[in-house]
């Protein structure tokens, strides 16, 4: 493993040990050049996944940008960031086993929304009015109303 450093080739595991979830390995490593620490996370990655994007763009399945975008959802709220973790590996997880190289956002947009529905009433409102494009304050009084419904 690259030292994030000074870039030496080779590096020493000092520990391993799983996430919460179970869903990685987190192993402290020490640099051999320089002597620095730092930490990786290794996961299981069934195949390489495509996103394909509303103006038929593609891009690769990046884990990373979905966690942020469903904790900028979640700031401020009583979920534990395990919990978010644990909603991302099984939404990745759902879409590697789904059998297809290529995933539509919207598809990973609405396995979000039901992960987020299931956690909390407002991360969800905040995920679905980026995702939905809520433009005018109708459409998010529109929205809760439904969520207070239960719809």
């Amino acid at each position: 493993m690259r030292c994030p450093f000074c870039a030496h080739e080779d590096s020493q595991v000092k520990d391993s040990r799983p996430t919460e979830d179970g869903a990685a390995i987190r192993r402290r490593r020490q640099c051999e050049g320089c002597a620095a620490r730092f930490t990786t996370f290794e996961r299981i990655q069934l195949r390489e996944l495509v996103v394909l994007k509303s103006e038929e763009r593609r891009e690769p399945f990046d884990r990373d940008k979905l966690l942020r975008s469903i904790s900028i959802a979640a700031r401020k709220r009583p979920i534990d960031p395990p919990r978010l973790e644990k909603l991302v590996s099984g939404i990745q997880r759902q879409l590697e086993t789904q059998g297809e190289h290529e995933v539509s956002s919207k598809r990973i947009g609405e396995l979000v929304m039901d992960g987020l529905k299931a956690l909390d009433p407002v991360a969800y409102i905040r995920f679905a009015s980026v995702y939905r494009d809520f433009s005018e304050a109708r459409d998010f009084e529109a929205f809760a109303g439904s969520v207070e419904a239960g719809e």
